[in-house]
């Protein structure tokens, strides 16, 4: 494997401008002391109020929290699994090369096997046209990541999953509140939806750099009734959803939330709208300071009638010259210069299957996976945090100002 964070460096900083950031107020830690002088942390009244609150905000019949996003796959996709007749260990899920490592592990601890898709460079994205050579007999679902926050080209996945009678599982983790708004035949007149309901089953992460943030948890949205008994099952050991008695009807796992998480995640749900328009804002703002470079670098901006879940800033460089399968990532030094300015930064995760060690025992080989090892090599990402500043704002500016005069 391409090991992608080989010559990193890895810098410990006091960041200027941090990937994600948890700033609680005093509604929330009276919630937390509510938890504590309860005397019970697993999940309980918060943990159920976050759900209810959640399905209504997003409009799904069913939200089961979960301790993480990670888990909220595991559960979903264990669920699935016996839905299909499978047994631990049958069982193959479609799922993007290019992706955080959570959506590869979750299948594999569901006890189905990932296969893996290569995406496309103008979306991140699952590539439509290279999904359908891979559906074969013992597969039972396709995984779409919505990669920093952009949910196109769900539709078209959802007809490929439909007709092939798969289940389809959004991985919404970066994309809370991500939408595609149209017109219908009357003049003027707009509708707006969340762009997961294509799915049968969505998950969602609270992680400190997401759109809703509980410092951990995650969740389950469906509105099928099967799918919702089985992973309130298999979250909970396997016991029948309700019990806690010794009644083990599958295999599970210990998948629950817990009552000071959701404290913190019930304040940032209630500011989620205020949020959102806040971080896309602060997108828009990067987008201007940025457009000089977009000759040098690959900006990522709303399609006609999509509207991009202002998760993080992801950048790509265009122009890639010289770079081939071994030499030194161009990324790198942009990078390093990002970092030695105080910007924290990440890669753009790379292909898991081919440029992380985890997936060696897969078998797959450097260039099974052009456009998402590409996209390793010479793609990152920052934040579009809501408590960025203007000045925050120009030095991200001018460190890549700089970095492109001097690497001309």
């Amino acid at each position: 494997a391409d090991t992608l964070g080989k010559g990193l460096g890895l810098m410990t900083l006091n960041w200027k401008i941090p990937f994600g950031d948890l700033r609680v107020g005093p509604l929330t830690k009276r919630r937390a002391m509510e938890a504590l002088d309860s005397n019970w942390i697993s999940e309980g009244r918060f943990v159920r109020e976050f759900e209810e609150k959640f399905a209504a905000k997003f409009g799904w019949k069913h939200a089961i929290a979960t301790s993480s996003g990670t888990d909220a796959g595991t559960v979903v996709w264990a669920a699935i699994r016996e839905l299909c007749g499978g047994c631990y260990g049958a069982g193959a899920v479609i799922t993007p090369a290019c992706a955080f490592a959570a959506s590869a592990n979750c299948i594999l601890a569901s006890g189905a096997k990932p296969d893996f898709a290569d995406v496309s460079l103008e979306t991140l994205n699952l590539n439509p046209a290279q999904m359908k050579d891979l559906i074969e007999i013992g597969c039972i679902g396709i995984q779409f990541v919505a990669t920093m926050g952009k949910p196109t080209p769900i539709k078209e996945v959802a007809k490929i999953a439909e007709a092939r009678d798969l289940y389809l599982i959004g991985d919404w983790c970066e994309a809370h509140g991500s939408r595609f708004v149209g017109t219908t035949s009357l003049p003027g007149y707009h509708t707006e939806a969340y762009a997961e309901h294509a799915c049968d089953a969505v998950l969602f992460s609270f992680y400190a750099a997401h759109l809703i943030v509980g410092g951990e948890g995650g969740m389950i949205c469906t509105d099928d009734d099967d799918i919702t008994a089985l992973c309130r099952s298999v979250k909970s050991h396997g016991r029948p959803n309700g019990s806690n008695y010794f009644d083990f009807q599958r295999v599970g796992f210990n998948s629950k939330w817990n009552e000071l998480c959701a404290a913190v995640a019930l304040e940032s749900l209630e500011r989620f709208d205020e949020t959102f328009a806040k971080r896309r804002e602060i997108r828009q703002k990067l987008f201007d300071a940025l457009s000089p470079f977009e000759g040098r670098l690959i900006l990522y901006r709303d399609a006609p009638g999509e509207v991009i879940a202002p998760h993080a800033f992801p950048v790509v460089l265009r122009d890639h010259q010289g770079d081939d399968l071994v030499s030194v990532r161009p990324i790198y030094r942009l990078y390093r210069r990002l970092e030695e300015a105080g910007v924290q930064v990440k890669t753009l995760f790379g292909s898991l299957p081919t440029q992380h060690q985890a997936f060696e025992f897969l078998g797959h080989k450097l260039g099974d996976f052009p456009v998402a090892e590409r996209i390793g090599r010479t793609g990152l990402h920052f934040s579009c945090s809501e408590f960025m500043t203007d000045e925050d704002i120009d030095l991200i500016a001018a460190t890549i100002e700089d970095y492109f005069k001097t690497n001309a």
